[in-house]
């Protein structure tokens, strides 16, 4: 059993390497994770993001106005 590789296929794989997107457009596209965090804290850090979303969508929410109010601005239409 050989391990080397045809020419052609060497061809082939080096062609699609040389076509292969480089990091910056992976992170850009979401396909890789930002490379400024170490792999061990990449999923504590997107766990504490996700929480500081939740708590910010919260806060948003209980200060939101009743659909009371909103009828007497015209934004709503009483049923």
């Amino acid at each position: 059993r050989q391990n080397s590789l045809s020419a052609e296929t060497l061809q082939t794989l080096e062609k699609r390497l040389s076509q292969r997107p480089d990091r910056q457009e992976l992170e850009d596209r979401n396909i890789l994770k930002d490379g400024n965090v170490a792999p061990a804290l990449q999923a504590a850090r997107e766990q504490l993001q996700r929480s500081q979303l939740e708590d910010k969508l919260d806060q948003k929410l209980l200060h939101r106005p009743k659909p009371e109010e909103l009828v007497k601005s015209g934004i709503l239409k009483r049923d």
